[in-house]
């Protein structure tokens, strides 16, 4: 239900010039930069964990508001600026973005009351625009405007919930990105605001009453009656009664014996009965409390051992319908009457099959069961007795999304996408089984010259990894194709086909894009998450280097053109490989990244992540277990690792800043001096990491302001962070201009 979840070229002149004396020669815009690193001051700051002290010479840097550590962002961004602006083809490959963005999306429609609500982005618009509508053929109305809520489209709507009527709408406001929001309640017909606002909301779920009168949601503590420490802690449930102040609503829920658990308030779609999910951190094993809604009775809890995932789907009077994956790692429908509550009496409705239940949804008294079958969803329709009724045909092999409808509703919405096939909303009618087109995009982008395939290759324990790889058709198997491998590999999240214009562009360059679907997601249940979480992390970094030693082992790419990304727990993954294998890659592009393993959980909402990677001062194993990989901790003096682009955001209140910070500062401080980089070794390399002045280092740092973690980024901050990231690709792995449109 919450999850951190987790998803991104210069002319070769004919002149050369000799490499420090070595006589080799290079082309001049291939060279290494000639680049002065900002300095960092280093102390003597240390901790010392378990009897092992660990230097943090750079702790300075967590102070995001100290003077020192500004002037000495502005100075990395300077240089990093200066480079990439530097690269010829940067305003090619931007204006190239920019016109293959310039297209209508639209998401998949659903429906309150009487009316059907959709959000649409006209093209370049930096926030999308949520509309309404009486019928799918009458005209759209506007309900909100994000982009009239500021000038540089830095303000976001990132929640929204619309009462049971379709009459009024509750919406989070995010400001530069953060995840902090401000709630809000319009009036859709009028179109006024009341004039309250809820503060002190983060990750925060509405639930109207049936009645309209109010909602009820969670929040944390005013954070002037908290120390520090405890402003993401003792989240609570209030409820809220329409056009009054905040300080006049009702405490719910609370737990003070502890102040870690997290609560997220739903109504039942009979209006009876308000349920809470309970989650500790991000750990996917929740508690399930209820009680009716006009009770003021103390919750039931129904369920609460987090002994496993209880997501509710949806209820038949007094029976509760779950997906679980409880004694099922890839998931099964139960049903538990709420009357005859103990275990003996859960009815199993859909076991657990070879293929995950990736999401349930209860329309027209049917379960529509959304299947991951390797990575690719399969929509299929079971009665309420488990009895399969058909399977939809789906358009293309891809991913489902914005699945929706009401239970006694005989019409449902939902959007298919996948690599070449950009996000397609449809209706399926229960009545006639019919499956029709509502929004399909179109884009000056011809698909059919492009190919996706999945392969499965073996990772180092032998572990079966799945790989989707997208490219032109014909291309030649010669291992020389620039090529972007992409991973996550954490918190139960799956990465399925989607559709992106940014990965259009690289395909256009002539580059291959590869997506890794590593251990530690969720592709096949929680089995394969717990395969690489905790004390078994290293298996996502193998998997994620396997990946790429059979991209080069099958001649798709060689090191020096072979590129990794990844943002956030991907940002980690990529950093952790780098380090672990520093001659399998020709550029890392590191974004929003978690790299000190050690400190992570004392910032922001870093505590959530403890249930995923566990917490160095729990006790010596955990630590061991960190400190083996932590990106911030096992950089080597002296080694020459592939160049790379780390990026961040001054106001992300998820992953602090002080993370890419202070792993740029530790990169360029051990970096080597000498400039002759020495050839990269085959993809199976011993000697990876031992170089020692081997070659000076490409280390930039991009941290963009007035953005958070990536969530409600404009789309203008959008297509300038991308057109630097191209540009850097393209200039460190060697990519010829023309290769731009």
């Amino acid at each position: 239900m919450k999850k951190l979840y987790i998803r991104l070229l210069v002319t070769m002149t004919v002149s050369a010039a000799l490499c420090c004396g070595c006589q080799r020669l290079l082309p001049t815009e291939t060279r290494p930069a000639k680049l002065t690193y900002p300095p960092a001051r280093k102390d003597s700051t240390a901790d010392v964990y378990h009897g092992v002290k660990v230097p943090d010479p750079y702790r300075w840097l967590e102070d995001a508001d100290a003077p020192e550590t500004q002037a000495w962002v502005a100075q990395q961004n300077k240089l990093t600026s200066d480079f990439l602006t530097g690269v010829t083809a940067r305003e090619k490959i931007k204006a190239r973005l920019t016109h293959l963005l310039n297209y209508p999306r639209y998401s998949a429609p659903y429906k309150e009351g009487d009316r059907y609500f959709f959000w649409k982005n006209d093209g370049l618009q930096n926030q999308s625009v949520l509309y309404t509508q009486k019928t799918l053929e009458g005209k759209p109305r506007v309900v909100i405007n994000p982009n009239l809520l500021s000038a540089d489209g830095t303000v976001a709507v990132t929640t929204t919930a619309v009462s049971n009527d379709g009459n009024l709408l509750a919406y989070g406001l995010s400001r530069s990105g953060s995840d902090r929001r401000e709630v809000k309640i319009r009036n859709i017909d009028t179109q006024k605001d009341s004039p309250e606002t809820l503060k002190w909301c983060r990750f925060t779920s509405i639930a109207w009453k049936h009645d309209g009168t109010g909602f009820f949601y969670n929040r944390f503590p005013d954070p002037n009656t908290v120390p520090p420490e405890d402003q993401t802690n003792y989240n609570r449930v209030y409820w809220h009664q329409l056009g009054t102040a905040q300080s006049q609503d009702r405490l719910i829920y609370e737990r003070l014996d502890n102040k870690e658990l997290d609560f997220y308030p739903l109504i039942t779609e009979d209006g009876n009965f308000l349920i809470l999910h309970v989650y500790h951190g991000t750990d996917p094993k929740n508690r399930v409390y209820y009680r009716p809604v006009e009770s003021t009775a103390p919750f039931i809890r129904l369920l609460d051992d987090a002994d496993a995932r209880y997501d509710f789907i949806g209820n038949a009077g007094s029976v509760f319908y779950f997906n679980t994956d409880l004694d099922a790692p890839r998931g099964r429908i139960i049903a538990i009457d709420i009357n005859n509550p103990s275990r003996s009496n859960w009815r199993t409705i859909l076991p657990q099959t070879d293929d995950v239940i990736d999401n349930v949804v209860l329309i027209n008294n049917h379960f529509v069961v959304a299947y991951l079958h390797d990575v690719r969803h399969q929509l299929k329709i079971y009665n309420l007795d488990g009895t399969l009724v058909r399977k939809i045909p789906l358009p293309t092999l891809g991913t489902v999304g914005g699945l929706s409808g009401k239970q006694d509703d005989t019409e449902m919405f939902f959007s298919i996408t996948s690599f070449l096939f950009p996000a397609t909303s449809y209706r399926y009618d229960f009545l006639t089984q019919r499956l029709t087109v509502v929004h399909k995009p179109k884009i000056d982008f011809d698909p059919s010259h492009y190919e996706t395939k999945q392969v499965f290759y073996h990772s180092r324990d032998g572990t079966r990894v799945p790989m989707f790889i997208t490219h032109k058709k014909g291309l030649k198997l010669d291992a020389g194709n620039p090529t972007l491998l992409y991973g996550y590999g954490g918190y139960n999240i799956s990465l399925k086909p989607s559709f992106s214009v940014y990965t259009l562009t690289w395909l256009e360059m002539g580059g291959v894009y590869a997506v890794a679907n590593l251990r530690g997601g969720g592709e096949y249940g929680e089995e394969w998450h717990q395969a690489g979480m905790l004390d078994k992390k290293q298996n996502v970094f193998d998997d994620f280097i396997a990946a790429a030693e059979w991209l080069i082992e099958n001649k798709y790419t060689n090191p020096n053109k072979l590129a990794i990304r990844g943002g956030s727990n991907g940002g980690l993954l990529v950093a952790a490989c780098m380090l672990q294998r520093p001659r399998l890659f020709g550029a890392v592009v590191c974004q929003v990244p978690v790299t000190d393993m050690l400190r992570y959980h004392k910032f922001t909402v870093g505590r959530y992540w403890i249930p995923e990677y566990g917490n160095a001062e729990a006790g010596p194993q955990q630590f061991e277990v960190l400190y083996a990989y932590s990106p911030l901790h096992n950089i080597k003096t002296g080694v020459e690792y592939p160049p790379i682009l780390v990026t961040s955001a001054d106001t992300d209140d998820r992953v602090v800043p002080a993370h890419a910070k202070k792993f740029v500062a530790t990169l360029q401080a051990k970096a080597p001096v000498i400039s002759c980089p020495p050839p990269r070794l085959a993809s199976g390399d011993a000697g990876a990491g031992e170089s020692k002045n081997a070659g000076k280092n490409l280390i930039l740092l991009r941290v963009e302001t007035k953005a958070g973690h990536g969530g409600g980024k404009p789309i203008s901050k959008v297509i300038d962070e991308q057109a630097d990231i191209y540009a850097f690709l393209l200039k460190t792995l060697d990519l010829q201009n023309n290769s731009v449109k």
